[in-house]
């Protein structure tokens, strides 16, 4: 057997407490499948006299993670504090500059600071691992680094907030409204701290960030993401979708174009009868198409404790075996950098939108869609709420661009009420 490998755990939250009970749950497990002793050394949080459930006086504890990080008898700093500022990065900086091999669940930090700390780490030749960071217990980046590393990716697309997806499939099956939903989803502890990083997309478009990374072989770009949230989905979006065959998802699609990496984090309507539709609660999927392959589903618990705790472990695991991998896939100093682009590939719309009760409004909408070059496939007008009604429409495939152009020049008709709401049907 080697000698036992030692970590330093920063956060002892949900995620951090997870891996305290796997180290003391499978510890014979881990050694037998690794060829070593893993262990925590000190431990680091905000609270130290905080009742966690179990007794952590066995470990050191340290009330800087960055002093956590420099101990002489830690060999792996997991990070779990959080943030892509503070003391996470400040303490996984320190980590990588004491020669410490670091795993982290923190997607903040590597969609903001992802290119510096891998040249960082390879340039000391040490592992920065991050599994946990993206889609919980499911292993998709060990499978876009790894398992499918002879293969040219074309595509990226997924459920990647388990919280998004709990507060749409329940809204449809309770007939319950986002707010409801909303405050439910707090009270299980579903949010972040900051609720619009999970309802706003942004918690989700971290993660596509480092996917796209990996799977294209550039530099990670937050920045270029178009990100759209789901607060504006309403119960009768929700239903509409399913009339007519449709399930509405916060999704993630990337893809490399002839004009750059088309990065999109938005709500979209997909088949109810495709995997991505048949999605439920807080579960997560990804969809991963390549060359050689063809496309592949990952399926599983995008959050939690045993489930993020889990991805952790099997960095900790690859690290103590002595396995060696680039940290988003290729040498980092080889990543292009990306080059944001549009999507300009047609697909079919809904529309939702409130017409006021003048005659001839309809017949103006459709003169204004025509007009920018986008036709109706199908159109439904429901009954008048007071004065004004809701109506309807699903367009032919038609470019964004387009759609855009149409939809401003509603806004001069003088018939549309309110902001018209335009979601795209992605065939998945």
């Amino acid at each position: 057997m080697s000698k036992p490998l030692r970590l330093g755990l920063a956060g002892l939250g949900t995620v951090g407490m997870g891996v305290v009970a796997i180290i003391r749950k499978q510890a014979e497990l881990l050694e037998a499948r690794t060829g070593r002793t893993i262990s925590i050394s000190a431990v680091s949080a905000r609270d130290r006299g905080k009742d966690r459930g179990v007794s952590l006086s066995s470990y050191a504890w340290e009330d800087d993670p960055v002093a956590l990080a420099r101990r002489d008898d830690v060999d792996i700093f997991v990070e779990l504090v959080g943030g892509d500022e503070g003391p996470a990065k400040q303490a996984v900086e320190a980590a990588l500059a004491a020669s410490k091999h670091v795993v982290t669940a923190n997607k903040a930090l590597l969609a903001m600071h992802g290119q510096a700390l891998a040249e960082a780490a390879e340039s000391m030749g040490l592992q920065l691992r991050f599994e946990a960071a993206v889609a919980g217990g499911i292993p998709v980046i060990k499978t876009l680094s790894e398992g499918l590393a002879a293969n040219e990716i074309t595509r990226v697309t997924g459920v990647m907030n388990g919280t998004c997806n709990y507060i749409l499939t329940r809204m449809e099956a309770e007939g319950l409204g986002y707010n409801a939903l909303f405050d439910e989803a707090d009270k299980l502890g579903y949010l972040e701290a900051d609720p619009n990083l999970d309802v706003g997309g942004i918690d989700a478009a971290h993660k596509l960030a480092l996917l796209s990374s990996i799977a294209f072989g550039t530099q990670v770009d937050f920045a270029g993401i178009e990100i759209e949230g789901i607060k504006f989905i309403t119960l009768e979006d929700i239903h509409a979708a399913a009339d007519m065959g449709y399930k509405i998802k916060l999704l993630g699609v990337a893809q490399m174009t002839g004009r750059g990496l088309e990065q999109r984090m938005q709500p979209c309507l997909v088949p109810e009868t495709s995997p991505l539709g048949q999605l439920s609660g807080g579960t997560n999927m990804i969809v991963l198409e390549g060359d050689a392959v063809g496309q592949i589903v990952l399926r599983g618990a995008g959050a939690g404790a045993g489930p993020t705790a889990s991805a952790v472990m099997a960095d900790v695991c690859d690290i103590a075996r002595g396995h060696q991998v680039f940290v988003f896939g290729k040498p980092a100093k080889t990543l292009r950098e990306a080059i944001p682009a549009l999507s300009l590939r047609a697909a079919p719309y809904y529309l939702r939108m409130a017409l006021k009760d003048k005659p001839g409004a309809l017949a103006k909408v459709a003169s204004v869609l025509g007009d920018a070059g986008v036709s109706i496939d199908r159109m439904r007008q429901y009954g008048h709420e007071d004065d004004h009604a809701p109506v309807l429409i699903v367009t032919h495939k038609t470019t964004r661009a387009d759609l855009d152009h149409a939809l401003e020049a509603m806004g001069h008709t003088g018939v549309v009420s309110g902001t018209p709401v335009a979601l795209r049907i992605e065939e998945v």
